[in-house]
């Protein structure tokens, strides 16, 4: 399927690793200029080789508003911003009661504000173009509150409400925005976490998994973790649809009960 994306100009922010790393690969497979940023220059120069020839890796950290303006600059010298996909985000697993007040603004700076600066750039240029697309990676976290991952939850949830707020503004425009939320995927982090369990319970990954889904994701309908590559042709199938504004697409791996979303 043709999404006519050859020649566009995508942002994958943080799309160095994970997730963001699928999608930007995704795009680049479907013909678009993808650009990536993050603050270690080495990781973004081996990650845009890995992607291929069109894409382009930016030293620009959202935390600061400089960082936004040294990316957007930078993608604007290639053409107009097409897609926008913020994905930058944070998690650990942590005790409510354990964590600071600065832990809870640096979850904040890192899962909202970085969208926040970045949006409020393109999201300006793409009104005023009247085209484009912008896309939010929640979690199924943002729904399925989670115990032990409070300020990971709480911001995901917060950035839920932030697209469907900005998608309020594109109404009756070309732009569209809207939020994706994946499920416990096979991302380096991910996978790390769970390989740090197994060392520490001496158990094998396979075990913790098991107990995992067994015990944490009971409702989980495919009992495994999520190959990163799925959800980078989800994300592209979901933003490049014209009928798609507004919206969250849920791809949890069926753990939320619910057949809307």
């Amino acid at each position: 399927m043709d999404f006519g994306l050859d020649g566009k100009v995508v942002i994958v922010t943080g799309g160095a690793t994970g997730i963001g790393n699928a999608i930007a690969r995704t795009f680049h497979q479907e013909g678009a200029t993808v650009i990536i940023n993050g603050r270690n220059a080495e990781r973004l120069a081996t990650a845009r080789a890995a992607i291929g020839p069109r894409a382009h890796g930016v030293v620009a950290d959202l935390m600061t508003a400089e960082g936004a303006e040294t990316l957007a600059a930078f993608a604007a010298r290639l053409g107009p911003v097409a897609f926008l996909v913020n994905n930058i985000g944070v998690f650990d697993v942590c005790d409510f009661f354990a964590v600071s007040d600065d832990r809870w603004m640096e979850y904040f700076q890192h899962n909202i504000m970085t969208a926040v600066r970045i949006s409020r750039i393109v999201l300006k240029d793409m009104l005023a173009r009247n085209s484009g697309a912008i896309c939010f990676i929640s979690s199924e976290a943002a729904i399925r509150s989670i115990g032990n991952m409070v300020p990971y939850s709480v911001t995901k949830t917060a950035m839920l409400g932030l697209s469907r707020s900005l998608a309020e503004l594109t109404r009756g425009t070309e732009v569209r925005v809207t939020s994706y939320m994946p499920g416990t995927t096979a991302t380096e982090s991910v996978e790390g976490y769970f390989e740090g369990l197994a060392t520490e319970q001496g158990r094998s990954v396979a075990d913790c998994l098991t107990d995992f889904y067994r015990t944490v994701q009971p409702s989980n309908l495919t009992q495994r973790l999520i190959d990163p590559a799925m959800h980078g042709r989800g994300v592209v199938q979901l933003m490049t649809n014209a009928a798609m504004n507004g919206v969250c697409h849920r791809a949890d791996g069926g753990t939320i009960r619910s057949i809307f979303g």
